[in-house]
Parts: structure tokens; C-alpha cells; sequence
């Protein structure tokens, strides 16, 4: 297939090109800047000038694709109520595009809201969140996309700004690696090479509404994700109380606190995806966010 991707440039986006150029597709990817273009270039894809912002751009890049996989997302949190709707219109324009074809759409969430303190699972289909107003997956339900749920920590090589950089420079900062209460709420994890098989896999046997998991392991404890960074930058693991966690963590003491186990059984049985990659503790005790 010839396949338009959003966000084609970014942590995810760079392994999720070379995943689809290694299987044989075509891949047209979006580059806003002329360093994207040249990463682009450089990694055998063709270029699309333009960004999330241009819709125009958007209805373009997918008129040319036999498929699309957006995983772009402007990455704003002081504007966030703002790029959550540029995110739904950006949707909604590309999914007009592909209307009425068998043009697969993919389009990308979370597993960290889908179902707080229980195990989430891929039939679980929660309202919009009010207080977290992304609605990728809700949107793409309207024009008939599947959607990827990522783990809270899509971890591996070059990963600079998702959840555990975060855990590290607070610890860095703060002079010691903490974690609320006892620490036994859980995230899952996900390599962002096991993630990039995972698009290119719902890409080509995608189901208009399905929801697939990017979770490779389902449950690790924060207490233990705490005390991995603590050991790998020779600092004290402590606990820090639920009043104090916003003063430690600032606006990430919600994700700090977060219990969202979840499974990918139903995704690894449905399209045969089974991760081989380094789970997140090994990845941090090779030093990947520490040297």
C-alpha cells in the first residue's frame, strides 16, 4: 500500500515508517519543517509538506494513499483543549477522504483512561473525558477509523519526552526518585518498536472500529519503575505522600498517581502480534534514559 502517515517524524512516527517501508509499503509522510523532509527522505519515504494545522494539507496526503495512519499529535499542553480539537478535525478531515472507500484508517489513543484501577480491555469503550479531552478514538469511530491505544510509557532508544524522561529529570532535579504512597499503581508498557509492528499489523488486517492494545506488559508498578530509575542514577527511592505529589511532580502528579493495567490479548490473538523487544524496567536498567 501507499500510505499517508501523520507524525511520520516523531518517536513512534520514525520506527512506524521504516516498519512499513521494511514490509514492502510505500509510505508518504508528513513534514512540516525541511529537517522533517530530509528524515524522511533519508528514511526512503516520500514527502508531504504540510502539518496537523492545514487541513487542507491533510485531505491532500490522504487522497493520494491506499490507507492512513495518524499518529501525529501537537504535543501543546499549554494549549491542550486547543490541539485536542485540531486533533478531532484533523481526524474528521481525513476520514471524509477515505468515506465510502476500503481505504483503512488508523488513528491513535491511550490505554492510561480507558478504565482507571481496573484491567482495561479492548471492547471497553469509554465516554470523552472531560477533565482529558483528546477524543481520537470517539472520532474515529465517526468515520469508521480503528484506533491503536499506546501504553502510558512507549519506551526504547531516543525516547526524550514521554513519562519515564519525566520520572528522571524529577529525580534528577528533586535529588531522589519517588513514588506516591506504596507505589503499587500500575502502568503497561510498550517497546516503540513492538508499538510500530502493531500500526502496520491493524493497517493491513484493519477492523472500522476496533480498538488494539499496545500494551506488551500489562501491569508494572510505579514503585518499582521509581526504584529502577533510583538505582541506574545512584539516587534514594522514596515515597512521597498524595498531598505532596503535586508539589513533586507539578502537572504530571496525575500520571504519577494513575493505575491503568492493561491487556492486549484480544489484539495479539486477533493479529497475530506478539512483542520481542525489551520490556520498560530492562530498557531503564541498560541505561537507555540514564546515560
Amino acid at each position: 500500500m501507499r500510505v499517508f502517515v501523520t507524525g511520520a517524524t516523531g518517536f513512534i512516527g520514525t520506527a512506524i515508517v521504516q516498519e512499513l517501508i521494511n514490509a514492502g509499503h510505500q509510505v508518504l509522510g508528513l513534514a512540516r519543517s525541511e529537517a522533517s523532509a530530509q528524515k524522511l527522505i533519508a528514511a526512503g519515504a516520500e514527502v508531504h509538506r504540510g502539518d496537523l494545522e492545514d487541513f487542507e494539507s491533510l485531505r491532500s496526503g490522504a487522497a493520494q494513499a491506499d490507507g492512513v495512519i495518524h499518529a501525529g499529535f501537537i504535543h501543546d499542553f499549554t494549549r491542550f483543549a486547543e490541539v485536542c480539537k485540531v486533533d478531532k478535525i484533523a481526524i474528521e478531515t481525513i476520514g471524509k477522504v477515505l468515506a465510502g472507500s476500503d481505504r483503512p484508517f488508523i488513528v491513535t489513543s491511550g490505554t492510561a483512561l480507558v478504565s482507571p484501577g481496573e484491567l482495561a480491555t479492548e471492547d471497553i469503550k469509554p465516554p470523552v473525558n472531560s477533565a482529558w479531552p483528546r477524543a481520537s478514538e470517539q472520532t474515529g469511530d465517526s468515520v469508521s477509523a480503528a484506533s491503536v491505544r499506546l501504553s502510558p510509557s512507549v519506551h526504547g532508544d531516543d525516547d526524550k519526552h514521554g513519562f519515564v524522561p519525566i520520572l528522571v529529570n524529577i529525580a534528577k532535579e528533586k535529588g531522589f526518585s519517588a513514588y506516591i504512597g506504596e507505589g503499587l499503581n500500575r502502568w503497561n508498557a510498550v517497546h516503540r518498536l513492538d508499538a510500530a509492528h502493531l500500526f502496520r499489523l491493524a493497517l493491513e488486517n484493519a477492523i472500522p472500529g476496533a480498538r488494539y492494545h499496545a500494551s506488551a506488559e500489562e501491569a508494572i508498578t510505579v514503585k518499582s519503575i521509581a526504584e529502577t530509575i533510583g538505582k541506574q542514577l545512584d539516587l534514594p527511592v522514596k515515597s512521597v505522600t498524595s498531598e505532596a505529589a503535586a508539589e513533586h511532580f507539578g502537572w504530571f502528579a496525575h500520571m504519577a498517581a494513575i493505575d491503568c493495567p492493561s491487556s492486549s490479548k484480544w489484539t495479539q490473538e486477533t493479529l497475530n502480534w506478539h512483542p520481542t523487544h525489551p520490556g520498560l524496567l530492562t530498557d531503564i536498567e541498560n541505561g537507555v534514559y540514564t546515560q
